[in-house]
């Protein structure tokens, strides 16, 4: 039998059709056969012993310049962050901006070496990462997450954000920062509008973002209304200057979690934009009190997604860059415990979230670049009990060395 296939995975299930056993070829990169029997070989045989074969994960949302700087700081602002209703939110952010003033490329590298390495080793292929770009941080965290895109190229893809964290408006010289950023190869512009202290200033910040973005021919990602205030109206703002755009389908909103507090007839407004706008919501309900109306979103045919956002920082002091523990709290956080539940919980962890960061290409079907996840059990039920590191993890067409990533992820 010749050798057809670059790889071949046998005995897989799929999320699609538990039933039947599957084998999956791949080949320059891409999927090239899924069948029960391909009747084929390769030089590099995957048995799947009966398990799951799915899809690797995406996370679209990740601070990673502040990785692992919980301990260069007191926990101040996370007691704010965490506080009933959320309501010193934006206190929150200012004291964790201390941390900042000791920003160095050649200390951030190392930590997002870390986590961008156990991303591979828990199977997740694609991060949105932000980088807070201000008169602080300077270029500090940008040039560190544009090193880490080139030297994970091809094992876990990194689109950079350059994310404008304290302001445009309040923050002084951080409007030329920000082209800077965006010079130096940032791939996302990045804003945060609500932080602003006027409704003109966060219709200021929102229009500025997308001058970038439309000059630079980039996507966009915004932090929305983070804060337990029902007042904050900043993802209206965003969708509306989408729409106004034609940007539809390359804007992402984060956070949204003053949509707990929002009127029904609000919410269902806000809703009809997201949709007019071709936006997807990313919540992260581990990391905050408060989160987006996620279950309604859904009902409502809205596109949403999971997000890690925090790995040991001024936020949230746990995460290991691992999506199936991010969907298994949100399990929790969001209730979603039955099997059709679970299923939504896993699609905004692979498919919405791919979907939400515009990645073309993705998925598992003959002819999509072959990034997947083998896993160590046979259900969604199981995957998400477990949250474990997969079997193996191929990422555009290639099995991730996951011995070569241990060092870099749990340093000695």
């Amino acid at each position: 039998m010749s050798a057809s296939y670059d790889i071949l995975i046998k005995q897989a299930k799929l999320r699609q059709n538990p039933q039947t056993m599957v084998e999956i070829g791949i080949k320059d990169g891409k999927i090239s056969g899924i069948e029960t029997t391909l009747n084929a070989s390769a030089p590099l045989e995957l048995d799947a012993k009966g398990n799951l074969v799915t899809e690797s994960f995406v996370n679209a949302h990740l601070h990673l310049c502040k990785v692992y700087t919980l301990q260069m700081m007191d926990e101040a602002a996370l007691k704010d962050y965490h506080g009933a209703d959320m309501g010193k939110a934006m206190t929150a952010i200012e004291l964790a901006a201390r941390v900042k003033d000791q920003y160095d490329e050649s200390w951030i590298i190392e930590n997002v070496r870390k986590a961008i390495a156990q991303a591979a080793i828990y199977g997740c292929t694609h991060v949105r990462a932000f980088a807070d770009v201000d008169s602080k941080a300077k270029m500090e965290g940008i040039k560190a997450l544009i090193r880490a895109r080139e030297e994970f190229k091809g094992i876990v893809d990194i689109q950079v954000v350059a994310f404008a964290q304290d302001g445009v408006v309040r923050e002084p010289g951080s409007v030329e920062l920000m082209k800077q950023a965006m010079d130096l190869g940032a791939d996302i512009a990045g804003g945060i509008p609500w932080i602003e202290y006027t409704d003109a200033d966060i219709a200021e910040h929102v229009r500025f973002i997308f001058d970038l973005a439309v000059k630079y021919n980039k996507d966009v990602s915004m932090l929305v209304d983070d804060a337990g205030d029902a007042g904050l109206r900043s993802l209206e703002v965003m969708a509306l200057e989408v729409i106004k755009r034609g940007w539809q389908g390359r804007a992402l909103a984060h956070h949204a979690r003053a949509m707990a507090f929002y009127a029904k007839p609000y919410f269902q407004k806000v809703s009809a934009l997201l949709k007019k706008a071709n936006m997807g919501v990313v919540s992260d309900p581990h990391t905050g009190p408060l989160h987006a109306r996620v279950r309604e979103l859904l009902d409502e045919g809205n596109l949403v997604c999971l997000g890690q956002d925090d790995i040991s920082d001024a936020y949230y002091p746990y995460g290991r860059n691992n999506m199936l523990e991010v969907a298994f709290l949100g399990s929790h956080t969001l209730w979603f415990t039955t099997s059709s539940d679970m299923e939504h919980l896993y699609d905004m962890v692979t498919t919405k979230a791919a979907q939400c960061m515009g990645l073309k290409d993705y998925g598992l079907k003959v002819g999509a670049t072959a990034n997947l996840v083998v896993l160590n059990q046979p259900s969604v039920l199981e995957a998400l009990r477990f949250h474990e590191a997969p079997q193996f993890t191929i990422s555009h067409g290639k099995l991730v060395d996951v011995n070569k990533m241990k060092p870099l992820a749990f340093p000695a």
